[in-house]
C-alpha cells in the first residue's frame, strides 16, 4: 500500500509562485526608493518617445525635400524642350532667381498709360496709371516726368512714391497739340528715382509716337520701358533751398542755399522769394547778388508770418534772376511750391508740413518762368481807392 505524502515536504506552492514574483523581487533588490524608480522610468519613456518623434520628423523633411526638387527638375526639362515661339511673359520665373535676365524685354519694367485726344480743346490727355517691376538696386522713390516734343519746356511731374518699385500714379496731365502737329509729335515719359541731395537716377524711359495713336478712341495699354536715354543738361539750372514751418507761431522760414548749372551767359544772379495769397501777390524778399559765378552760394534765410488757416491758400515762388545780354535783370527760372504745385515741389511742401519745426532741404530743377506764371494764374491787384478831391 502506498505511503501518505508528508505535507511539510511538498514544494509545489514555492514553484508556482516564483515566476510572478520575479519583477517585484528585482525591484526590492534595488536599494532605491520607489519615487526615484518612478522618475527613472518616466525619463526613459520620455526619451524613447522623443527619439521616435525625431525619426518621424527627419523622414518628413526628406520627403518634403524630394517633393520640392521634383517640380524644379521637371520645369528645367520642360523649359529646355519648349519651342522657340513661346513668349517670355508666359513663363513664371523661379523665386530664387531674383536677377533679371540680361537683354530681356522686361528688364526696365512696364508702364500702364492711357491716351485721349480732345478735338474741342486740341489737347492730348495723358493718364499715368501705374508702373511695375522697375529696375533698381533694392528699393527706390520713383516719380514720372511727362513731356511732348512739340512743347519745349513744358513738362509734368508726378508725386514721388516712397520705397516701391511698383508705384500707383493715377495722375492725368494735358498738353496742347493741334491736330496738324499730332502725327509728328512724340510723347516722352521718364521714370526717375528721387534723391534729395544728389542727381536723380533714371529708372526707365518710354517714347511713343502720337502719330500711331487713334485720336478717336481712348487707349489704355501696357508699354514696355526702355533703357533711360541721355538726358539733356538743364539750361535753366537747379536751386537748393530749405523750408521750415512752425504751426504754433505761423512762421514760414525759407533758406536759400545755392544754385548750380546756370547759363554761363548771365551775370550777378540773385533769388527772389515771393508769397501769393489767393492768387494775388502778397509778400516778397530777395537775396544779394553774386558776381562772376554760375554756381552762387547764398545761404540767406527769410521768415514770413503765415497763419495756419491761410496755409492752403498760399503759393510760394522762388525765382532766380540775373542780368543778361540786355544788361537788365530777367528771370532765369522759377520753382512753384504749395498746394497747387505738382511733382517734387509738391512733395517738398508736404514733407515740410509732415515734419513741423524741422528744416527740409532739397534741390529743384528750375522751370520756365512762363510755365510757372501760367500755373499761378495770378489775378490783378485790387485797385486802391483814390482820395476824393
Amino acid at each position: 500500500m502506498g505511503r501518505v505524502p508528508d505535507p511539510r515536504s511538498t514544494s509545489a506552492p514555492v514553484v508556482t509562485t516564483a515566476e510572478p514574483s520575479l519583477i517585484p523581487d528585482l525591484i526590492t533588490r534595488i536599494p532605491w526608493p520607489r519615487w526615484a524608480l518612478c522618475i527613472v522610468v518616466l525619463a526613459a519613456g520620455v526619451l524613447l518617445v522623443s527619439c521616435l518623434l525625431c525619426g518621424v520628423y527627419c523622414c518628413c523633411r526628406r520627403c518634403q525635400r524630394r517633393r520640392r526638387k521634383q517640380p524644379k527638375d521637371k520645369e528645367a526639362v520642360g523649359l529646355g524642350s519648349a519651342p522657340n515661339s513661346t513668349t517670355t511673359h508666359l513663363v513664371q520665373p523661379d523665386v530664387d532667381c531674383l536677377e533679371p535676365c540680361s537683354g530681356g524685354p522686361q528688364q526696365w519694367g512696364r508702364l500702364l498709360l492711357s491716351l485721349e485726344y480732345d478735338f474741342g480743346s486740341q489737347e492730348i490727355r495723358v493718364g499715368l496709371r501705374q508702373a511695375e517691376n522697375l529696375k533698381a538696386e533694392g528699393t527706390a522713390d520713383p516719380y514720372a516726368c511727362v513731356s511732348v516734343s512739340t512743347q519745349a519746356g513744358r513738362r509734368h511731374e508726378t508725386k514721388v512714391h516712397r520705397g516701391t518699385l511698383c508705384p500707383m500714379f493715377e495722375e492725368t496731365c494735358h498738353f496742347s497739340v493741334p491736330p496738324a502737329e499730332l502725327p509728328r509729335a512724340t510723347l516722352k515719359v521718364q521714370l526717375l528715382d528721387f534723391k534729395r541731395f544728389s542727381e536723380h537716377e533714371p529708372l526707365g524711359e518710354l517714347q511713343l509716337s502720337l502719330g500711331t495713336v487713334d485720336p478717336q478712341h481712348v487707349l489704355e495699354n501696357w508699354y514696355q520701358l526702355g533703357p533711360p536715354g541721355i538726358t539733356e543738361p538743364e539750361q535753366m539750372g537747379e536751386l537748393c533751398f530749405s523750408l521750415r514751418y512752425v504751426p504754433s507761431s505761423g512762421r514760414l522760414t525759407v533758406v536759400v542755399l545755392e544754385a548750380r548749372g546756370l547759363n554761363p551767359g548771365i551775370s550777378e544772379p540773385f533769388v527772389k522769394v515771393q508769397l501769393m495769397l489767393n492768387q494775388r501777390k502778397w509778400k516778397k524778399k530777395k537775396t544779394s547778388s553774386k558776381k562772376n559765378t554760375t554756381m552762387p552760394y547764398f545761404n540767406e534765410a527769410f521768415t514770413f508770418l503765415v497763419p495756419f488757416s491761410q496755409l492752403q491758400s498760399v503759393d510760394l515762388v522762388l525765382a532766380v534772376w540775373a542780368h543778361g545780354l540786355q544788361l537788365r535783370a530777367e528771370p532765369v527760372g522759377k520753382v512753384l511750391l504749395g498746394s497747387r504745385a505738382s511733382g517734387q515741389p509738391l512733395q517738398h511742401w508736404a514733407d515740410m508740413l509732415a515734419h513741423a519745426r524741422r528744416p527740409i532741404a532739397q534741390w529743384h530743377h528750375l522751370q520756365s518762368p512762363r510755365e510757372v506764371d501760367r500755373a499761378l494764374a495770378l489775378k490783378p491787384r485790387l485797385p486802391l481807392p483814390r482820395p476824393r478831391s
